[in-house]
C-alpha cells in the first residue's frame, strides 16, 4: 500500500454567503505530484490555505504527514514549503537576501544559491524585489517554498503570469522535486500543465470534486474520441440545428468554447468529409481546423459544459 503524505476527508470551509470548499475528500501519495484543477473561484486556494493552517476548517478531517494543522501546525511548518499566489515580500531586500532570510527559518534548508539558480533568477540575485517583474516575483515565491527543503511543496498556481519558456523551465524544477522524493501538491487552471506534471489529480468546481484520477485514466474514461476543432462559422440557426440533429455525422457530440467549435468523433475521415461538405453546401466558412487527441480540458468541458478559464 502506498504511503500517504496528505489525507483529507469531507473538508468544508465556508465564508459569509459562500461554500468555498464543500465536503471534498482526497489522498496524496508520498513522492508524487498531485494536482487540483479548476476555474477561478472553484475553491483551490482556499483548500491549500486550509491544508497549511492559514484557515480553520468548518468540517472534515485533515492529515498532513500524520499531523492535523489545527493541532500540530508548528510541527507541520518545519516539514513543508508553501508558495501562495500573493506572498508578502520585503520590497527593498534583494533576491539573494530574501532567499537567505527564508532559509534561516528551517532546520535543514536547501542551498540558497542552488534555489536561485533553479528558478532562473541567478541574473537577478542582487536586484531588489521591488524592481522584479510579476513573473520574476512568482518564480521567487516558488524558490522561497523550495528553500525549506520540506517533504511537501504546496504550490498555488505556480506558473501563472509566466511566459511559455519560463513555465516549461519551472515544470522541470517541479519534476526535479519529485525525482528527489518530495511530494508536490499544486493547484492550476492550465490543463496542459496538469497533463505534463501530475501523477494524480482532481477537478474541482464550485467547492466540490467533480472527478479524480490520473490524467490518462480520466481522458480514457470520459473522452475517448478524437477532437476536431475549428473556428465558429457564426453558429447560425442552420449550423446549430445541424450539430444538434447530428447532420454532420452520426454519434458525434460537440461543444462550443469561446469562438471555437469542437466535434468529438471515433471516425475522423468520415466526420471531416461531412463537415466540409456541410460547409460547402450551406456556404459556411469552416476555417482553422485542428485535429487532436482528447485532453483534460475536453474532460472538463464534458463534465461541466464550460471552459476551465471561465
Amino acid at each position: 500500500m502506498d504511503e500517504l503524505s496528505i489525507e483529507v476527508t469531507g473538508l468544508k470551509k465556508y465564508f459569509v454567503g459562500a461554500k468555498a470548499v464543500d465536503g471534498i475528500s482526497f489522498k496524496v501519495k508520498s513522492g508524487s505530484i498531485y494536482g487540483m484543477l479548476g476555474p477561478n473561484g472553484a475553491g483551490k486556494t482556499t483548500t491549500i490555505e486550509t491544508l497549511v493552517g492559514l484557515y480553520r476548517r468548518d468540517g472534515g478531517r485533515i492529515s498532513v504527514l500524520g499531523y492535523d494543522p489545527e493541532d500540530d501546525l508548528d510541527k507541520i511548518k518545519k516539514l513543508i514549503g508553501v508558495q501562495l499566489q500573493s506572498p508578502s515580500l520585503f520590497p527593498r531586500l534583494t533576491v539573494k537576501e530574501m532567499v537567505n532570510l527564508f532559509s534561516s527559518f528551517y532546520p535543514q534548508p536547501m542551498d540558497p544559491v542552488e534555489v536561485i539558480n533553479q528558478v532562473g533568477l541567478d541574473s537577478k540575485e542582487n536586484t531588489q524585489i521591488r524592481f522584479l517583474s510579476g513573473g520574476q516575483r512568482h518564480r521567487l515565491a516558488v524558490g522561497l517554498a523550495m528553500v525549506s527543503n520540506g517533504k511537501i511543496m504546496f504550490l498555488d498556481e505556480p506558473t501563472t503570469g509566466l511566459d511559455p519558456k519560463a513555465r516549461r523551465q519551472l515544470w522541470d524544477v517541479i519534476k526535479g522535486l519529485k525525482n528527489n522524493g518530495v511530494t508536490v501538491f499544486l493547484t492550476t487552471h492550465y490543463m496542459e500543465e496538469a497533463e505534463k506534471l501530475c501523477d494524480d489529480l482532481m477537478i474541482i468546481d464550485l467547492g466540490k470534486v467533480i472527478v479524480q484520477g490520473s490524467p490518462r485514466e480520466l481522458i480514457k474514461e470520459f473522452s475517448q474520441e478524437t477532437a476536431i476543432e475549428f473556428s465558429d462559422p457564426g453558429l447560425t440557426d442552420l449550423s446549430r440545428k445541424a450539430l444538434e440533429d447530428r447532420q454532420l455525422a452520426a454519434r458525434v457530440s460537440y461543444e462550443v468554447k469561446e469562438k471555437r467549435i469542437i466535434l468529438y468523433t471515433h471516425n475522423v475521415p468520415f466526420t471531416m468529409k461531412k463537415l466540409l461538405d456541410f460547409g460547402s453546401d450551406h456556404k459556411l466558412a469552416i476555417d482553422d481546423i485542428v485535429v487532436r487527441r482528447a485532453s483534460l480540458e475536453d474532460v472538463f468541458l464534458k463534465l461541466t459544459g464550460r471552459g476551465i478559464r471561465e
